[in-house]
């Protein structure tokens, strides 16, 4: 069975991408979080490679076989404290995974954040297998008393990308 593990580029337990993972969570085996806004932020401005909770993150990604990529969209890009994340991988980290990457963006004008902004990034960290990635206007995500509710189409696309990355459901 893969291990996925999912970073969270959010910025808070709130955000409709947080929703995004708890339903991974939920729907599938093997399923490891990092919470980036979790890290010491400290570590994350200072690029600190020798602390703890950085090198117990990595190792997560590096156990893993596939790894879901959580974002926000701010201003036609990805969020900065994913950012200042990914910068602390390995460089070849991404090696030998399938990346799949999600987007959460306001409108469908942030669509190809995914192809310009975050593909790029995930090849420099030595990924050769992403998928098209998934991209998300925010009102198909809503919270409610009861939970997170994702519109049909976009578990569809969920369990499609992670479905052809031979994950077990």
């Amino acid at each position: 069975m893969s291990k996925i593990v999912i970073i969270n580029g959010a910025n808070a337990s709130t955000s409709r991408v947080t929703g995004v993972q708890e339903y991974i969570k939920e729907n599938f085996k093997n399923v490891t979080t990092i919470d980036v806004f979790k890290l010491p932020a400290h570590d994350l401005i200072t690029a600190n490679y020798n602390s703890d909770a950085i090198k117990e993150a990595n190792a997560l990604v590096e156990q893993a076989d596939v790894v879901v990529v959580l974002t926000p969209v701010y201003k036609a890009a990805y969020s900065g404290i994913l950012k200042t994340y990914l910068d602390l991988l390995p460089q070849k980290g991404f090696e030998n995974k399938h990346i799949i990457p999600i987007a959460v963006g306001g409108t469908p004008r942030h669509l190809l954040v995914i192809d310009f902004a975050l593909k790029p990034v995930f090849t420099a960290i030595g990924a050769t297998s992403i998928s098209q990635g998934i991209f998300i206007i925010d009102k198909q995500i809503e919270r409610t008393e009861q939970g997170v509710v994702i519109e049909d189409e976009i578990l569809e696309r969920i369990h499609q990308q992670l479905n052809v990355s031979k994950v077990a459901v």
